[in-house]
């Protein structure tokens, strides 16, 4: 969400990035209803002032003036009702305009409508080699009996899966390589809840524009988050902190669920796309300064191509384009993995800077050292999401007798074993 006075002030930047984000807004629509906002507070501002001057005036009038008052009274009365009435349906139509305006864009992010558009900036390492027929982390799964898919499928339908044995402990030591590194980053550790109030998903900017993916649970007026970030910006919404507390760097855990749509073809097959996943998310709340939120980006940034690295799995980063990066992101870098399945990279982390458009949403507020109360700014990055790159790790580590060879970075989680 963007200040009413940025908007005000800069229209044509905020159309223009309505324009590259493909976002459904009206901006003269917005200006006009923060007019008339304004306009009828300034109209309800005098009506209470005339209101409280009546009071003094009616204290000291005889009873003859008194009733002629009170005639004046009762007709401004009825003003001031209307104009709060009216007011009070402006600001809910302008509200609902200004949780769609988008961050401006940064200046270097390509512009395009979808992710056709994004752009390569890196490429690490290099695809691996085998002299064998490989097969995809499905096959391999099954074969070893790895995973349950088609009873899982019976159980909670399409997307569905239940992991067994060796790789639900592959799966804990990808999680907890993650936390490890990023407590060695300087990061506290957080299990969040996952199921969360619409508020909450509003304020993070999931609400209005994702509703359709995600699970809500009515009979308790609550939903199942797709991200722990939901629930980490939430935790201090409302609140003003002390400036000398941040940076807040979080490392949350998490189940997450998201009601994944599209077709059932071999790009989502199997753990590529599901509706319930594991995810540890890297997330920072820091100072409004945009050197300093750059700073934070590549540090996020770096924490995902590190654990990469140490898995020693090929991977890209990409630009993304502002059609891509959605309303709320000033910045969006992806990091996409090699599956030798597929032939192609799939994406495995987001990195996202949202400057204060998370913050206004939330209400989220930090005192600077000189008294002034500001939005702070907030960014986050995936440090590990499975099952999604555990499919990468089984099918880029796999022999030809259709084992799993064990990246040495997670052999101390598995008792120091070298193949499963």
């Amino acid at each position: 969400m963007l200040d009413r006075r940025f908007i005000r002030e800069n229209p044509e930047a905020v159309k223009a990035a309505v324009r590259v984000k493909g976002i459904g807004l009206d901006v003269d629509e917005l200006l006009s209803l923060d007019q008339s906002s304004r306009e009828l507070q300034r109209e309800l501002d005098e009506a209470q002032t005339r209101r409280k001057a009546f009071s003094r005036e009616f204290a000291k009038a005889d009873e003859a003036t008194r009733t002629k008052l009170k005639a004046e009274h009762d007709e401004q009365d009825l003003h001031l009702r209307a104009v709060r009435d009216q007011l009070k349906q402006v600001n809910e139509k302008l509200q609902s305009l200004l949780l769609l305006t988008p961050t401006i864009p940064w200046p270097g992010a390509p512009v395009g409508p979808d992710d056709s558009a994004n752009v390569t900036i890196k490429v690490w390492g290099a695809r691996p080699v085998f002299d064998f027929d490989t097969k995809d982390h499905v096959e391999l799964l099954e074969t070893r009996g790895w995973a349950e898919f088609a009873r899982a499928r019976k159980v909670a339908g399409e997307r569905a899966y239940a992991l067994t044995g060796d790789m639900v402990l592959l799966e804990r030591a990808l999680l907890s390589y993650a936390l490890d590194h990023l407590i060695s980053l300087g990061s506290t550790v957080i299990s969040v809840p996952v199921l969360v109030r619409e508020d909450a998903l509003v304020g993070t900017g999931q609400f209005p524009g994702h509703r359709e993916e995600t699970y809500a649970v009515p009979a308790d007026d609550l939903y199942l988050a797709g991200t722990a970030e939901v629930a980490l910006v939430g935790l201090h919404s409302g609140e003003i902190l002390d400036a000398k507390s941040l940076p807040i760097r979080y490392a949350g855990i998490s189940p997450c669920f998201r009601r994944e749509a599209g077709s059932a073809g071999r790009d989502v097959r199997g753990l590529l796309r599901v509706h319930q996943f594991e995810k540890v998310e890297q997330f920072v709340i820091c100072a409004a300064d945009d050197a300093e939120s750059d700073r934070w980006h590549a540090d996020l940034l770096d924490a995902a191509e590190h654990l990469l690295q140490g898995l020693e799995l090929h991977y890209e980063v990409v630009e993304c384009a502002t059609g891509d990066m959605g309303a709320g992101k000033y910045r969006m870098n992806d990091v996409n993995t090699w599956f030798p399945s597929l032939g192609t990279f799939r994406e495995t982390h987001s990195c996202s800077s949202l400057h204060d458009w998370q913050a206004r949403r939330a209400n989220l507020r930090y005192r600077d050292t000189d008294g002034t109360v500001k939005f702070a700014y907030t960014l986050n990055n995936t440090a590990i999401a499975t099952p999604r790159l555990l499919a990468a790790v089984v099918e880029n580590y796999q022999t030809a007798d259709q084992k799993i060879r064990v990246p040495r970075v997670l052999q101390p989680y598995l008792g120091g074993r070298a193949e499963l």
